[in-house]
Protein backbone atom coordinates (compact mmCIF):
# COMPACT_ATOMS: atom_id res chain seq x y z
CA UNK A 1 0.00 0.00 0.00
CA UNK A 2 1.59 3.29 -1.14
CA UNK A 3 -0.83 5.75 0.54
CA UNK A 4 -2.83 5.75 3.76
CA UNK A 5 -5.94 7.91 4.07
CA UNK A 6 -6.14 9.50 7.52
CA UNK A 7 -9.05 11.89 7.56
CA UNK A 8 -8.18 14.84 5.40
CA UNK A 9 -4.48 13.75 5.08
CA UNK A 10 -3.15 11.40 2.46
CA UNK A 11 0.07 9.84 3.93
CA UNK A 12 2.83 8.55 1.60
CA UNK A 13 3.83 5.30 3.31
CA UNK A 14 6.91 4.89 1.12
CA UNK A 15 8.29 8.22 2.35
CA UNK A 16 7.50 7.30 5.93
CA UNK A 17 9.41 4.05 5.49
CA UNK A 18 12.53 5.82 4.19
CA UNK A 19 12.39 8.31 7.07
CA UNK A 20 12.19 5.57 9.66
CA UNK A 21 15.08 3.75 8.01
CA UNK A 22 17.40 6.76 8.20
CA UNK A 23 16.37 7.52 11.78
CA UNK A 24 17.24 3.94 12.74
CA UNK A 25 20.55 4.17 10.86
CA UNK A 26 21.48 7.40 12.59
CA UNK A 27 20.72 5.85 15.97
CA UNK A 28 22.97 2.89 15.17
CA UNK A 29 25.86 5.18 14.11
CA UNK A 30 25.54 7.30 17.22
CA UNK A 31 25.12 4.53 19.74
CA UNK A 32 26.22 1.11 18.53
CA UNK A 33 29.18 1.84 16.20
CA UNK A 34 31.27 3.86 18.73
CA UNK A 35 30.86 1.07 21.27
CA UNK A 36 32.05 -1.50 18.73
CA UNK A 37 34.98 0.66 17.55
CA UNK A 38 36.36 1.28 21.01
CA UNK A 39 35.34 -1.95 22.68
CA UNK A 40 38.85 -3.37 22.53
CA UNK A 41 40.88 -0.16 23.06
CA UNK A 42 39.52 2.70 25.10
CA UNK A 43 40.87 6.19 24.20
CA UNK A 44 42.76 7.59 27.17
CA UNK A 45 43.17 11.33 27.78
CA UNK A 46 46.76 12.61 27.68
CA UNK A 47 48.66 12.49 30.94
CA UNK A 48 49.93 15.57 32.71
CA UNK A 49 53.44 14.76 31.52
CA UNK A 50 52.27 14.55 27.90
CA UNK A 51 50.36 17.82 28.21
CA UNK A 52 53.51 19.44 29.64
CA UNK A 53 55.54 18.31 26.62
CA UNK A 54 52.90 19.72 24.27
CA UNK A 55 52.87 23.07 26.10
CA UNK A 56 56.67 23.23 26.24
CA UNK A 57 56.95 22.44 22.54
CA UNK A 58 54.41 25.07 21.52
CA UNK A 59 56.06 27.70 23.71
CA UNK A 60 59.52 26.90 22.34
CA UNK A 61 58.32 27.13 18.73
CA UNK A 62 56.39 30.37 19.29
CA UNK A 63 59.37 31.94 21.07
CA UNK A 64 61.63 30.79 18.24
CA UNK A 65 59.31 32.41 15.72
CA UNK A 66 59.54 35.70 17.64
CA UNK A 67 63.33 35.47 17.53
CA UNK A 68 63.15 34.70 13.81
CA UNK A 69 61.07 37.88 13.34
CA UNK A 70 64.01 39.81 14.84
CA UNK A 71 65.68 39.41 11.45
CA UNK A 72 63.18 41.96 10.17
CA UNK A 73 64.17 44.28 13.01
CA UNK A 74 67.87 43.96 12.25
CA UNK A 75 67.22 44.63 8.56
CA UNK A 76 65.15 47.75 9.27
CA UNK A 77 67.48 49.11 11.96
CA UNK A 78 70.66 48.57 9.98
CA UNK A 79 69.33 49.90 6.69
CA UNK A 80 67.81 52.94 8.41
CA UNK A 81 71.09 53.83 10.15
CA UNK A 82 73.08 53.53 6.92
CA UNK A 83 73.02 55.62 3.74
CA UNK A 84 70.35 55.14 1.09
CA UNK A 85 72.84 54.07 -1.58
CA UNK A 86 73.60 50.88 0.37
CA UNK A 87 70.06 49.86 1.34
CA UNK A 88 69.64 46.95 -1.09
CA UNK A 89 73.00 45.54 -0.04
CA UNK A 90 72.11 45.66 3.65
CA UNK A 91 68.67 44.14 3.14
CA UNK A 92 70.15 41.39 1.01
CA UNK A 93 72.79 40.59 3.62
CA UNK A 94 70.14 40.24 6.29
CA UNK A 95 68.21 37.81 4.09
CA UNK A 96 71.19 35.74 3.08
CA UNK A 97 72.66 35.52 6.57
CA UNK A 98 69.65 33.65 7.96
CA UNK A 99 69.57 31.32 4.98
CA UNK A 100 73.29 30.58 5.36
CA UNK A 101 72.95 30.12 9.11
CA UNK A 102 70.12 27.61 8.64
CA UNK A 103 72.21 25.38 6.41
CA UNK A 104 75.45 25.83 8.32
CA UNK A 105 73.91 25.05 11.71
CA UNK A 106 72.13 21.99 10.32
CA UNK A 107 75.25 20.61 8.63
CA UNK A 108 77.79 21.00 11.46
CA UNK A 109 76.89 23.74 13.94
CA UNK A 110 74.35 21.77 15.97
CA UNK A 111 76.70 18.79 16.17
CA UNK A 112 79.64 20.89 17.40
CA UNK A 113 77.41 22.56 20.00
CA UNK A 114 75.20 19.74 21.29
CA UNK A 115 76.69 16.51 19.96
CA UNK A 116 78.42 14.06 22.27
CA UNK A 117 82.15 14.68 22.49
CA UNK A 118 84.51 16.41 24.89
CA UNK A 119 84.21 19.38 27.23
CA UNK A 120 85.38 21.59 24.36
CA UNK A 121 83.51 20.40 21.26
CA UNK A 122 80.73 18.05 20.17
CA UNK A 123 81.72 15.31 17.75
CA UNK A 124 78.50 13.79 16.39
CA UNK A 125 74.89 14.56 15.41
CA UNK A 126 75.89 16.37 12.23
CA UNK A 127 72.93 16.78 9.85
CA UNK A 128 70.74 15.98 12.91
CA UNK A 129 71.69 12.34 12.46
CA UNK A 130 71.09 11.20 16.06
CA UNK A 131 67.43 10.46 16.95
CA UNK A 132 65.82 12.48 19.72
CA UNK A 133 64.73 10.99 23.03
CA UNK A 134 61.17 9.87 23.73
CA UNK A 135 59.32 11.70 26.45
CA UNK A 136 60.98 15.06 25.74
CA UNK A 137 60.32 18.14 23.65
CA UNK A 138 60.87 17.01 20.03
CA UNK A 139 64.45 17.45 18.95
CA UNK A 140 63.47 19.43 15.86
CA UNK A 141 61.74 22.03 18.06
CA UNK A 142 64.93 22.46 20.08
CA UNK A 143 66.97 22.64 16.89
CA UNK A 144 64.80 25.42 15.46
CA UNK A 145 65.02 27.46 18.65
CA UNK A 146 68.81 27.16 18.81
CA UNK A 147 69.12 27.89 15.08
CA UNK A 148 67.50 31.32 15.35
CA UNK A 149 69.97 32.21 18.10
CA UNK A 150 72.90 31.16 15.93
CA UNK A 151 71.60 33.32 13.09
CA UNK A 152 71.37 36.30 15.47
CA UNK A 153 75.09 36.06 16.24
CA UNK A 154 75.88 36.17 12.53
CA UNK A 155 73.51 39.08 11.87
CA UNK A 156 75.34 41.25 14.42
CA UNK A 157 78.44 41.25 12.21
CA UNK A 158 76.56 42.73 9.28
CA UNK A 159 76.08 46.16 10.84
CA UNK A 160 79.68 46.72 11.89
CA UNK A 161 81.09 45.95 8.41
CA UNK A 162 78.30 47.69 6.49
CA UNK A 163 78.81 49.94 3.47
CA UNK A 164 82.22 48.59 2.39
CA UNK A 165 82.41 44.78 2.52
CA UNK A 166 82.17 42.52 -0.52
CA UNK A 167 78.93 40.60 -0.60
CA UNK A 168 80.46 37.14 -1.31
CA UNK A 169 83.06 37.61 1.43
CA UNK A 170 80.38 38.35 4.00
CA UNK A 171 78.46 35.34 2.70
CA UNK A 172 81.40 33.02 3.40
CA UNK A 173 82.24 34.46 6.82
CA UNK A 174 78.63 34.11 7.98
CA UNK A 175 78.64 30.43 7.07
CA UNK A 176 81.91 29.83 8.97
CA UNK A 177 80.82 31.82 12.02
CA UNK A 178 77.74 29.64 12.49
CA UNK A 179 79.61 26.46 11.55
CA UNK A 180 82.62 26.88 13.84
CA UNK A 181 82.91 29.95 16.07
CA UNK A 182 79.43 30.19 17.57
CA UNK A 183 78.80 26.47 18.20
CA UNK A 184 82.19 25.76 19.76
CA UNK A 185 81.92 28.61 22.25
CA UNK A 186 78.28 27.64 22.77
CA UNK A 187 79.29 24.07 23.58
CA UNK A 188 81.51 25.34 26.39
CA UNK A 189 78.42 26.83 28.02
CA UNK A 190 74.95 25.74 26.89
CA UNK A 191 76.30 22.46 25.56
CA UNK A 192 77.48 21.43 29.02
CA UNK A 193 81.19 22.05 28.37
CA UNK A 194 83.97 23.21 30.64
CA UNK A 195 82.58 26.69 31.37
CA UNK A 196 79.22 25.23 32.34
CA UNK A 197 81.01 22.84 34.70
CA UNK A 198 82.81 25.85 36.17
CA UNK A 199 79.48 27.57 36.90
CA UNK A 200 79.53 30.26 34.22
CA UNK A 201 76.04 31.79 33.93
CA UNK A 202 74.64 33.30 30.73
CA UNK A 203 70.93 32.52 30.68
CA UNK A 204 69.98 33.76 27.20
CA UNK A 205 73.27 34.80 25.62
CA UNK A 206 74.74 38.20 26.51
CA UNK A 207 78.13 36.65 25.80
CA UNK A 208 77.26 33.42 24.00
CA UNK A 209 75.25 35.21 21.30
CA UNK A 210 75.84 38.95 21.47
CA UNK A 211 79.48 39.26 22.54
CA UNK A 212 80.46 36.40 20.22
CA UNK A 213 78.90 38.27 17.31
CA UNK A 214 80.45 41.48 18.63
CA UNK A 215 84.01 40.10 18.82
CA UNK A 216 83.71 38.73 15.29
CA UNK A 217 82.38 42.11 14.15
CA UNK A 218 85.23 43.96 15.86
CA UNK A 219 87.94 41.92 14.14
CA UNK A 220 86.17 42.35 10.82
CA UNK A 221 85.80 46.12 11.24
CA UNK A 222 89.50 46.49 12.14
CA UNK A 223 90.77 44.35 9.25
CA UNK A 224 88.33 45.95 6.81
CA UNK A 225 89.11 49.51 7.85
CA UNK A 226 86.76 52.52 8.05
CA UNK A 227 84.53 53.84 5.28
CA UNK A 228 86.15 56.27 2.86
CA UNK A 229 86.21 59.78 4.27
CA UNK A 230 84.96 58.77 7.70
CA UNK A 231 88.08 59.94 9.55
CA UNK A 232 90.18 62.83 8.26
CA UNK A 233 92.78 65.20 9.63
CA UNK A 234 89.92 67.54 10.43
CA UNK A 235 88.21 64.91 12.56
CA UNK A 236 85.33 62.48 12.22
CA UNK A 237 82.94 63.15 9.33
CA UNK A 238 79.28 62.41 10.17
CA UNK A 239 77.60 59.90 7.85
CA UNK A 240 74.00 59.93 9.09
CA UNK A 241 71.55 57.17 8.34
CA UNK A 242 68.95 57.80 5.67
CA UNK A 243 65.79 56.81 7.60
CA UNK A 244 65.20 57.19 11.31
CA UNK A 245 61.69 55.86 10.64
CA UNK A 246 63.06 52.50 9.50
CA UNK A 247 65.56 52.46 12.37
CA UNK A 248 62.83 53.13 14.94
CA UNK A 249 60.60 50.45 13.45
CA UNK A 250 63.52 48.05 13.57
CA UNK A 251 64.21 48.76 17.23
CA UNK A 252 60.59 48.13 18.23
CA UNK A 253 60.55 44.85 16.28
CA UNK A 254 63.73 43.78 18.07
CA UNK A 255 62.22 44.77 21.42
CA UNK A 256 59.21 42.58 20.62
CA UNK A 257 61.43 39.72 19.49
CA UNK A 258 63.31 39.83 22.78
CA UNK A 259 60.13 38.62 24.49
CA UNK A 260 60.84 35.37 22.67
CA UNK A 261 64.61 35.57 23.03
CA UNK A 262 64.79 35.79 26.83
CA UNK A 263 61.58 34.13 28.10
CA UNK A 264 61.95 31.41 25.46
CA UNK A 265 65.32 30.51 26.92
CA UNK A 266 63.45 29.04 29.88
CA UNK A 267 62.91 26.17 27.37
CA UNK A 268 59.63 25.29 29.04
CA UNK A 269 56.16 26.77 29.49
CA UNK A 270 56.73 27.60 33.17
CA UNK A 271 54.35 30.46 33.97
CA UNK A 272 56.17 32.10 36.88
CA UNK A 273 59.68 32.20 35.41
CA UNK A 274 58.42 33.32 31.98
CA UNK A 275 56.46 36.20 33.51
CA UNK A 276 59.45 37.28 35.61
CA UNK A 277 61.84 37.16 32.66
CA UNK A 278 59.44 39.12 30.46
CA UNK A 279 59.18 41.93 33.00
CA UNK A 280 62.92 42.14 33.73
CA UNK A 281 63.59 42.19 29.99
CA UNK A 282 61.13 45.02 29.37
CA UNK A 283 62.25 47.13 32.32
CA UNK A 284 65.91 46.94 31.34
CA UNK A 285 65.07 48.10 27.82
CA UNK A 286 62.99 51.00 29.11
CA UNK A 287 65.74 52.09 31.49
CA UNK A 288 68.27 51.87 28.66
CA UNK A 289 66.25 54.20 26.44
CA UNK A 290 65.85 56.81 29.18
CA UNK A 291 69.47 56.62 30.36
CA UNK A 292 70.86 56.92 26.83
CA UNK A 293 68.61 59.91 26.14
CA UNK A 294 69.82 61.76 29.23
CA UNK A 295 73.43 60.77 28.54
CA UNK A 296 73.26 62.35 25.09
CA UNK A 297 71.71 65.47 26.63
CA UNK A 298 74.68 65.73 28.98
CA UNK A 299 77.38 64.78 26.47
CA UNK A 300 76.09 66.23 23.19
CA UNK A 301 73.68 68.92 24.30
CA UNK A 302 70.64 67.46 22.52
CA UNK A 303 68.85 64.09 22.54
CA UNK A 304 69.87 61.82 19.67
CA UNK A 305 67.21 59.38 18.47
CA UNK A 306 69.80 56.92 17.18
CA UNK A 307 71.44 56.86 20.61
CA UNK A 308 68.05 56.34 22.28
CA UNK A 309 67.34 53.41 19.95
CA UNK A 310 70.70 51.85 20.72
CA UNK A 311 70.13 52.57 24.41
CA UNK A 312 67.06 50.37 24.37
CA UNK A 313 68.93 47.62 22.57
CA UNK A 314 71.85 47.96 24.98
CA UNK A 315 69.46 47.45 27.89
CA UNK A 316 68.06 44.35 26.21
CA UNK A 317 71.52 42.91 25.56
CA UNK A 318 72.63 43.79 29.08
CA UNK A 319 69.74 41.97 30.78
CA UNK A 320 69.94 38.88 28.57
CA UNK A 321 72.50 37.02 30.69
CA UNK A 322 70.77 37.51 34.02
CA UNK A 323 67.10 38.07 33.21
CA UNK A 324 66.07 34.92 35.09
CA UNK A 325 67.92 35.62 38.32
CA UNK A 326 67.81 39.36 38.99
CA UNK A 327 65.08 41.41 40.62
CA UNK A 328 63.02 43.95 38.69
CA UNK A 329 64.97 46.72 40.43
CA UNK A 330 68.23 45.04 39.47
CA UNK A 331 67.03 44.87 35.86
CA UNK A 332 66.35 48.61 35.84
CA UNK A 333 69.84 49.34 37.17
CA UNK A 334 71.48 46.99 34.64
CA UNK A 335 69.52 48.56 31.78
CA UNK A 336 70.26 52.13 32.88
CA UNK A 337 73.99 51.45 33.11
CA UNK A 338 73.86 49.83 29.68
CA UNK A 339 72.16 52.92 28.25
CA UNK A 340 74.95 55.16 29.50
CA UNK A 341 77.66 52.76 28.42
CA UNK A 342 76.40 52.57 24.83
CA UNK A 343 76.61 56.36 24.34
CA UNK A 344 80.19 56.66 25.53
CA UNK A 345 81.20 53.44 23.80
CA UNK A 346 80.03 54.75 20.40
CA UNK A 347 82.07 57.92 20.95
CA UNK A 348 85.08 55.86 22.06
CA UNK A 349 85.14 53.67 18.95
CA UNK A 350 84.97 56.77 16.77
CA UNK A 351 87.80 58.31 18.76
CA UNK A 352 90.09 55.33 18.07
CA UNK A 353 88.87 55.26 14.43
CA UNK A 354 87.10 51.93 14.42
CA UNK A 355 84.17 52.52 12.09
CA UNK A 356 80.87 50.95 13.14
CA UNK A 357 78.03 52.45 11.10
CA UNK A 358 75.18 51.21 13.32
CA UNK A 359 76.76 50.95 16.79
CA UNK A 360 76.76 47.15 16.79
CA UNK A 361 80.02 46.91 18.73
CA UNK A 362 78.75 49.17 21.48
CA UNK A 363 75.37 47.46 21.74
CA UNK A 364 76.36 43.80 21.41
CA UNK A 365 80.03 43.46 22.35
CA UNK A 366 80.40 46.07 25.07
CA UNK A 367 76.99 45.59 26.65
CA UNK A 368 77.04 41.85 26.15
CA UNK A 369 80.17 41.91 28.28
CA UNK A 370 78.55 44.24 30.82
CA UNK A 371 75.45 42.05 31.05
CA UNK A 372 77.52 38.95 31.70
CA UNK A 373 79.48 40.72 34.43
CA UNK A 374 76.24 42.03 35.93
CA UNK A 375 75.19 38.48 36.81
CA UNK A 376 78.09 38.39 39.25
CA UNK A 377 76.79 41.55 40.93
CA UNK A 378 72.99 41.38 40.73
CA UNK A 379 71.97 37.71 40.78
CA UNK A 380 69.78 37.37 43.86
CA UNK A 381 71.35 34.06 44.88
CA UNK A 382 75.02 34.25 43.85
CA UNK A 383 75.63 37.94 43.19
CA UNK A 384 78.12 40.03 45.12
CA UNK A 385 75.49 42.65 46.04
CA UNK A 386 73.25 39.95 47.54
CA UNK A 387 75.80 38.28 49.79
CA UNK A 388 76.95 35.67 47.31
CA UNK A 389 80.59 36.64 47.44
CA UNK A 390 82.92 37.20 44.50
CA UNK A 391 82.99 33.61 43.24
CA UNK A 392 80.31 34.07 40.56
CA UNK A 393 81.90 37.32 39.40
CA UNK A 394 85.28 35.64 38.98
CA UNK A 395 83.70 32.82 37.00
CA UNK A 396 81.96 35.35 34.76
CA UNK A 397 85.27 37.08 34.05
CA UNK A 398 86.91 33.76 33.16
CA UNK A 399 84.11 32.99 30.73
CA UNK A 400 84.18 36.43 29.12
CA UNK A 401 87.94 36.36 28.59
CA UNK A 402 88.04 32.75 27.37
CA UNK A 403 85.24 33.15 24.83
CA UNK A 404 86.55 36.55 23.74
CA UNK A 405 90.07 35.24 23.11
CA UNK A 406 88.77 32.24 21.18
CA UNK A 407 86.47 34.31 18.97
CA UNK A 408 89.07 36.99 18.25
CA UNK A 409 91.75 34.50 17.22
CA UNK A 410 89.52 32.32 15.06
CA UNK A 411 87.53 35.13 13.47
CA UNK A 412 90.65 37.17 12.70
CA UNK A 413 92.17 34.09 11.07
CA UNK A 414 89.07 33.54 8.97
CA UNK A 415 88.82 37.21 7.96
CA UNK A 416 92.47 37.23 6.85
CA UNK A 417 92.09 34.00 4.87
CA UNK A 418 88.99 35.37 3.13
CA UNK A 419 90.85 38.62 2.44
CA UNK A 420 93.76 36.75 0.85
CA UNK A 421 91.59 34.43 -1.23
CA UNK A 422 88.58 36.55 -2.19
CA UNK A 423 89.27 40.05 -1.03
CA UNK A 424 87.21 41.83 1.63
CA UNK A 425 86.62 45.36 0.51
CA UNK A 426 84.87 46.78 -2.52
CA UNK A 427 86.72 49.25 -4.74
CA UNK A 428 86.78 52.93 -3.81
CA UNK A 429 84.66 53.71 -6.90
CA UNK A 430 82.05 51.17 -5.88
CA UNK A 431 82.01 52.41 -2.30
CA UNK A 432 81.57 55.99 -3.48
CA UNK A 433 78.75 55.11 -5.88
CA UNK A 434 77.07 52.78 -3.41
CA UNK A 435 77.04 49.02 -2.98
CA UNK A 436 73.50 48.76 -4.31
CA UNK A 437 74.67 49.45 -7.84
CA UNK A 438 78.13 47.91 -7.56
CA UNK A 439 77.16 44.67 -5.85
CA UNK A 440 73.56 44.21 -6.96
CA UNK A 441 72.92 46.39 -10.00
CA UNK A 442 69.78 47.90 -8.49
CA UNK A 443 68.65 50.65 -6.15
CA UNK A 444 66.24 50.81 -3.23
CA UNK A 445 64.82 54.22 -4.15
CA UNK A 446 65.23 54.71 -7.92
CA UNK A 447 62.34 57.17 -8.19
CA UNK A 448 63.95 59.55 -5.71
CA UNK A 449 67.60 59.32 -6.69
CA UNK A 450 67.36 59.21 -10.47
CA UNK A 451 67.81 55.56 -11.38
CA UNK A 452 71.11 54.40 -12.80
CA UNK A 453 69.96 50.80 -12.96
CA UNK A 454 70.07 49.26 -16.39
CA UNK A 455 66.74 47.94 -17.70
CA UNK A 456 66.36 44.20 -18.16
Amino acid sequence: MRNLKLGRWNVDMKGVGFSLFFVALAWLVMNIVPDLAFAEEEVKPPTNAELKIIADTMWLLIAGMLVFFMNTGFAMLESGLCRAKNTVNILSKNVIVFAMASLSYWIVGWGFMYGEGTSFIGLNDFFLSVPGNEGEVPKLASFFFQLVFAATAATIVSGAVAERIKYPSFFVFSFLLVAIIYPVSGQWTWGGGWLAELGFADFAGSTIVHAVGGWAALTGAIILGPRLGRYTDAGMKPMPGHSMSLATLGMFILWLGWFGFNPGSQLAADAGPIAHITVTTNMAAAAGVIAATFATYLRLGKPDISMALNGGLAGLVGITAGCDGVSVFGAVVIGAIAGVIVVYSVLFFDKIKIDDPVGALSVHLVNGTWGTLAVGFFNTESGLFYGGGAGQLVTQVIGILSIGAFVVVVSATLWLIIKAVMGLRVSSEEEHEGLDLGEHGMEAYPEFTGSKTSAY
